[in-house]
């Protein structure tokens, strides 16, 4: 079984992108999302593995959506991203609870 992953952007274009490579490498994608409020809904209904989630949503932060998504039941991974290489440094990683961060233009 492949772990199921929740896609979190603003950018329809990255998500889309970032769905065929994680589909390319195996991963299930689980679901997707614009926004805080929309994740947490689809969080709810998929019960993802893990989520790639965008620093800056229009409703809010990745870092707060991490925080509270890594609260819940089971042993959601989180992996934080974003195109400001520097808007998660190593403290905004750890209060996210995230697994880590990668620079959308890696």
């Amino acid at each position: 079984m492949s772990t199921r992953v929740l896609v979190v952007d603003d950018d329809v274009r990255f998500r889309d992108l970032a769905a065929r490579l994680l589909a390319a490498l195996g991963f299930d994608v689980a679901g997707e999302a614009g926004s805080c409020a929309d994740a947490v809904a689809v969080a709810e209904a998929v019960h993802p593995d893990a989520a790639l989630i965008d620093v800056n949503l229009p409703d809010g932060t990745g870092i707060d959506l991490s925080e509270r998504l890594t609260r819940g039941p089971g042993t959601l991974r989180v992996v934080l991203t974003s195109s400001d290489a520097d808007a998660a440094g190593g403290t905004a990683i750890a209060r996210a609870r995230a697994a880590g961060f990668v620079p959308k233009d890696e």
